[in-house]
């Protein structure tokens, strides 16, 4: 049976028809000339980047750098808002009650050229964590 057939907007109708405010009310307009930082990188992406989803994170740069990380460090380092704000107030950030035992890292993604976000088994999946920082952990 064929499925009715809708007519679709171009994305330019689309883009035209969608309006966001980000003022509230009662509040002067925002300002529309936000200087934004768009440099590269402070450290180059890997050129391997492998995630043993029981283990770790291993990276390895085209200079022979190799980076090692276990998945606790990680997860307990978290570097997303919530996870920052639970290890400013002294609060475990992993394990929690009724975490999943062992911790695994359900899978990751690449984040352009910046990062990798790693989406554990706890549901956990808002930290990015960027090359700079990665290097940054193990520099110290």
């Amino acid at each position: 049976m064929a499925s009715p057939s809708r007519s679709q907007p171009s994305r330019l109708d689309s883009a035209l028809s969608i309006s966001v405010s980000l003022n509230a009310p009662g509040t002067a307009p925002l300002s529309r000339d936000w200087q934004v930082d768009m440099e590269p990188p402070e450290v180059a992406a890997p050129e391997h980047v492998e995630l043993d989803r029981a283990q770790g994170l291993t990276l390895r740069w085209d200079d022979g750098t190799e980076l090692r990380f276990g998945l606790e460090e990680l997860r307990v380092n978290c570097p997303c808002a919530e996870c920052r704000g639970l290890r400013e107030q002294g609060l475990p950030v992993w394990p929690k009650a009724g975490s999943p035992q062992p911790l695994e890292a359900v899978t990751a993604e690449l984040v352009g050229g910046w990062g990798l976000t790693i989406i554990w088994n706890d549901r956990h999946d808002t930290g990015i964590y960027p090359w700079s920082l990665l290097a940054a952990w193990r520099s110290h």
